[in-house]
């Protein structure tokens, strides 16, 4: 079992920067592919960045390409979301996810432990 909590959420404008956190529990954080992916009330949850196990392996959405960076402290059980250059239409809830697995992986599917979300709102 692993327990997934997000932080960092919250308002921002146009422009501005924030950084998500998601602190996992359990021994398998370090052998787990982690992703972030968001949400809009009344749209399908859509993949945002994944990292490998090690993190050495990442990957992005098109639309966040450049503007957001994830990352992983494997001795913090912690991967991170720092989010640059923001837009409205960043505007989400954003879940975190574990998968069984090293691989990088973009594929909701795959991910088997969800966090509860947390909020960003980019005003204009």
């Amino acid at each position: 079992q692993v327990l997934l909590v997000e932080s960092g959420g919250g308002l921002v404008q146009a422009g501005g920067s924030l950084r998500l956190s998601c602190a996992a529990s359990g021994r398998t954080f370090s052998s787990s592919a982690m992703g972030w992916f968001r949400q809009v009330p009344g749209k399908e949850r859509e993949f945002v960045a994944a990292s490998s196990s090690s993190g050495r392996s990442t990957y992005y959405a098109a639309s966040v390409k450049g503007r957001f960076t994830i990352s992983r402290d494997n001795a913090k059980n912690t991967v991170y979301l720092q989010m640059y250059s923001l837009k409205p239409e960043d505007t989400a809830v954003y879940y975190c996810a574990a998968a069984s697995l090293v691989a990088v992986s973009t594929t909701q599917n795959e991910f088997d432990y969800w966090g509860q979300g947390t909020q960003v709102t980019v005003s204009s």
